[in-house]
């Protein structure tokens, strides 16, 4: 019992030391400093909200005076959109680090913890950034455009839209094809509606007995009166080659490239029912089979007639 009232006595006197020790004013003093501190921490805060408003602002308004003097240098609308996304994207991460800077966070730390993301963003995004970095390559070097009829190796049709990731395709019989821009920007492709005209080529076998000089004749004269063929290119019929059962015909005109369907269907049809009304013969794969009877079968059939007689 003894003992314990010596430790609370020892107790009371430590505690009442350290109150005699305690310096209000010093307490008071330090307590006045950090209101400054904490002031100016809600000023620097307060003019880095107003910086990323104003910034906002006028970043918007940077992207769409970019975007109409792109279209005004007739860059395809598609492509202005997308550099000026690009734009605003690196002008608002400029703005972040000058906020971020005004509240005293450190741009090393925000740029090393930028860079962590990006790099998990990427492993996570493979596929879709390269097919990303193919439309961007689509819309600036232009193989093709909204309009043209392509043919790839995942299909062929007119082009309805080309995306950052996709390109869509519609097919002569109105299905939808859409195609990684990975795979077009990444494959040979061809441009069918890239030019204003097109070579028409229609070749055709006539047997050897038919008259060659006749049927060139008619060719060239279907050509030179089709309409959809023009007129000041050149119209060239030959014989392209000797085969093993005909000869091959070939006839070459010029047509506008949304004329060469029409123009193709119509001469291959015209000059077969020109050829067929001229005698000439377009000679296909047939088998003649002969029978012939022996002289046993005759003379057993002559021996039965004459029993019959």
């Amino acid at each position: 019992m003894k003992i314990f009232l010596a430790n609370t006595s020892n107790d009371i006197e430590e505690i009442v030391k350290n109150i005699n020790e305690f310096d209000i004013e010093s307490v008071k003093k330090q307590v006045e400093g950090l209101f400054p501190a904490f002031l100016n921490f809600l000023i620097n805060l307060a003019v880095a909200v107003l910086i990323l408003l104003i910034g906002w602002k006028v970043i918007s308004v940077f992207r769409k005076w970019c975007i109409m003097s792109m279209d005004r240098l007739k860059v395809d609308h598609t492509v202005s959109v997308f550099l000026g996304s690009c734009i605003s994207v690196v002008l608002f991460g400029l703005l972040i680090f000058a906020a971020a800077d005004r509240v005293g966070i450190s741009s090393a730390s925000l740029l090393a913890l930028l860079g962590s993301a990006g790099i998990a963003i990427s492993l996570a995004l493979q596929d879709s950034l390269s097919n990303f970095a193919g439309g961007v390559m689509i819309l600036m070097v232009k193989p093709f455009v909204a309009g043209d009829y392509i043919i790839c190796q995942s299909g062929e049709g007119t082009v309805k839209n080309i995306g950052l990731i996709y390109t869509t395709l519609i097919t002569v019989d109105n299905k939808q094809v859409v195609i990684p821009n990975g795979i077009l920007s990444g494959s040979p492709l061809t441009n069918v509606t890239a030019q204003d005209k097109r070579r028409l080529i229609i070749s055709i076998g006539i047997g050897y007995d038919s008259d060659l000089k006749k049927a060139k004749e008619i060719m060239e004269r279907l050509f030179r009166e089709k309409n959809e063929v023009l007129k000041d290119e050149a119209i060239d019929v030959y014989v392209d080659d000797l085969g093993e059962s005909s000869i091959l015909l070939t006839a070459r005109g010029w047509t506008r490239t949304e004329d060469y369907w029409k123009a193709k269907w119509a001469l291959t049809e015209e000059i077969k029912l020109a050829f067929d009304k001229a005698k000439i013969e377009i000679p296909y794969n047939k088998l003649d089979i002969n029978i012939v009877s022996s002289a046993s079968d005759k003379d057993s059939d002559t021996i039965k007639k004459t029993e019959r007689d």
